[in-house]
């Protein structure tokens, strides 16, 4: 069985989502996919010129798949210049924050996605362990809630 594959944190999604040489009539033009951890790989690399094992940690996973992502990203970004093509941003691996939720009832702690916890705000989550709703974000790093990221979620728990 394979393993699954780990989300990788972003701090930022590109405004635009594609970019087409303007030489070639757009029904003609080949596309590369690039990926929005690929673009944030490049973004933590090239544009604030981290190092890579600085980049990994902020995008949460191990140096040697960050090199592997950026080295992909590059790959296509060459390509499309190179050849002509198109790079449209869309999909992958991500989310922009990794939340540590904590079960009150039963002490279960779990990693949990923002993107999932956010769009469930008229939904209550519960305990994967107990089926309990006294849960909310761990505090990380000095700060109340999950980077704060999260609105304070809480659920169960008296704010």
């Amino acid at each position: 069985m394979a393993r699954p594959i780990k989300l990788r944190q972003i701090d930022n999604i590109p405004e635009t989502n594609s970019f087409v040489p303007s030489k070639n009539p757009p029904e003609n033009i080949k596309t590369n996919i690039l990926k929005v951890e690929e673009v944030e790989a490049i973004r933590l690399k090239d544009i604030e010129r981290l190092e890579q094992n600085e980049c990994a940690e902020r995008m949460r996973i191990s140096r040697p798949t960050f090199r592997r992502i950026l080295l992909s990203a590059r790959e296509k970004i060459a390509d499309s210049l190179i050849n002509g093509k198109a790079i449209v941003i869309e999909g992958g691996n991500f989310t922009r924050n990794i939340c540590i939720l904590h079960c009150y009832s039963c002490g279960h702690s779990w990693n949990d996605k923002y993107e999932s916890i956010s769009s469930q705000s008229k939904m209550v989550k519960e305990c994967p362990s107990c089926g309990s709703h006294n849960i909310s974000c761990k505090p990380q790093d000095g700060n109340d809630f999950c980077h704060g990221r999260c609105h304070g979620y809480r659920h169960g728990r008296n704010k």
